[in-house]
């Protein structure tokens, strides 16, 4: 990976490339090749590093013992996982991180920034400022989750993740980044009523849709903003 094309990830956003070579040299950089299905993290295992999807995607997700899953997040090239994890080092994963797709992965072992106390490196604290950064958008991705399963019917659920990400793009047409399965599994909804419910509204002329691409034909409603005392500051959420 050229250092060049990483100046524009949030991670070394404002860092001169000589500094993101030592970072990458520091924190002991290595890339990883993963086809779609396999578990990158696993529940219960513990992880030093933070990972930067270079090509691809992936889920963050929670299986149960019974089979079932949850799709908590979907992360998309050049947006980053497991960084609360990493930095902690040695709090057990809640959740599994899947390949969506083949992808490549940087690892970063952002755990080394807790062994060293000394803070007077450029880079270092760039990094630091950033991880703080990313982390604070993590927790309102969380929080914006919060809104999107709070509804209790399936319609309200659906009405409320379309609203979230309209709002996110800015127009009322977009893809979303699921199938219809993970869009189930996202929304805490069995499939079959999913797609019965999309039917529905796509009869009632509320959405339109083919596949991963919606149409949001009337105005559904508005997500509310979350008030910053509500955040959760340091989630462990990937």
């Amino acid at each position: 990976m050229e250092k060049a094309d990483l100046t524009d990830t949030q991670i070394f956003k404002g860092m001169t490339e000589d500094e993101i070579h030592t970072a990458m040299e520091k924190l002991s950089s290595v890339e990883k090749s993963c086809h779609k299905g396999s578990r990158i993290l696993h529940a219960g295992s513990v992880t030093d590093c933070m990972g930067l999807v270079l090509e691809g995607s992936v889920t963050i997700e929670n299986n149960d013992l019974w089979g079932n899953r949850t799709i908590l997040s979907h992360v998309e090239k050049g947006q980053f996982f497991a960084e609360t994890y990493g930095f902690l080092a040695d709090q057990p994963l809640l959740v599994d991180v899947v390949a969506n797709e083949p992808c490549r992965i940087l690892f970063l072992r952002v755990g080394m920034l807790r062994e060293d106390a000394s803070a007077n490196e450029t880079w270092k604290m760039k990094l630091i400022r950033n991880l703080l950064m990313i982390s604070s958008q993590k927790n309102l991705a969380l929080s914006g989750r919060s809104f999107q399963i709070s509804p209790k019917t399936i319609r309200g659920r659906v009405m409320a993740y379309l609203s979230s990400v309209s709002i996110q793009k800015g127009q009322k047409e977009f893809d979303i980044p699921f199938d219809r399965q993970q869009m189930a599994d996202y929304l805490n909804v069995e499939r079959t009523a999913l797609s019965k419910e999309l039917g529905k509204m796509k009869a009632a002329g509320l959405i339109d849709y083919h596949r991963r691409h919606f149409r949001i034909i009337h105005l559904l409603l508005q997500i509310p903003m979350v008030c910053s005392s509500c955040i959760l500051f340091g989630s462990l959420f990937l």
